[in-house]
């Protein structure tokens, strides 16, 4: 009899180290609460044994990512090379990061870069005009995809009906008295927003903040992230974005799109 031949999803079962998994759970539950953390509280948002949790926090502590007193724990700054490391690391940022000075000199305004991760958008660069104070958006910040017009831009990629069944199955909470959480009208604005090749988003990621973005596209015309610019809603109009920001950010994307592979 013929010896099956394993498939792809058998070999990734085998090769799943479940230790590891746990390991990087655990480094992921100290954004859950400000300062340090019992051994209890993170293994209960881990959702691992204590005596587990206990060898994952002591192995961390020996590789330098956590410290402790053997009752509460802290992430160390060594914790910021793997950061570190993916942003060395992305092409995104590599080509992009020069874009987005110009176009933030030019607008005189902060112009930012972001990837889908799941339902949600992490922006990954960022410039900011010499003369401004460089708040907003920090790097590794992350926000829901469906309410930010970075978030828009890049899920217009999908096909109408994945669309639809994404939006869907989202959690759509509101984050402002303005956010549209409704699946079939937030898939209609984002058809809208592919169809004119931009995403404007005014007051639905945050109270006082108006954005627009485009999508960023690799050579072969897949959409692999966004680039977006905005300001305060008291300081620069609707109309403003779309006349002066839009035809930059456009520029920006396309000039780009040869060298992403």
């Amino acid at each position: 009899m013929p010896k099956l031949k394993r498939s792809e999803s058998d070999e990734r079962a085998t090769d799943f180290v479940e230790s590891l998994d746990r390991g990087l759970r655990l480094l992921q539950c100290f954004g859950t609460a400000a300062g340090p953390m019992t051994l209890s509280d993170l293994a209960r948002a881990a959702e691992l044994p204590r005596a587990t949790a206990r060898r994952m926090l002591f192995t961390l502590q020996r590789g330098g990512f956590v410290s402790g007193d053997g009752k509460l724990f802290s992430l160390t700054p060594h914790v910021l090379t793997l950061a570190a490391s993916y942003l060395r690391s992305s092409q995104l940022v590599t080509v992009l990061q020069p874009v987005l000075d110009r176009v933030a000199t030019a607008a005189n305004e902060i112009s930012s870069l972001a990837v889908l991760d799941g339902d949600e958008v992490v922006f990954i660069a960022r410039s900011s005009p010499a003369r401004m104070f460089s708040g907003g958006l920090d790097i590794g910040y992350r926000l829901p995809a469906f309410c930010t017009s970075v978030g828009r831009a890049m899920l217009g990629q999908l096909d109408d009906a994945e669309l639809a069944a994404r939006l869907k199955a989202m959690t759509r909470e509101a984050l402002t008295p303005h956010t549209e959480t409704d699946p079939k009208a937030l898939l209609a604005r984002v058809l809208a927003d592919r169809a004119q090749g931009y995403a404007l988003v005014d007051r639905e990621a945050e109270p006082h903040f108006r954005s627009i973005s485009v999508p960023v596209r690799r050579y072969d015309g897949v959409i692999v992230a966004a680039v977006n610019m905005g300001a305060h809603v008291d300081r620069v109009p609707e109309q403003e974005l779309i006349e002066r920001f839009l035809p930059l950010l456009r520029q920006s994307a396309e000039a780009v799109r040869s060298q992403l592979l």
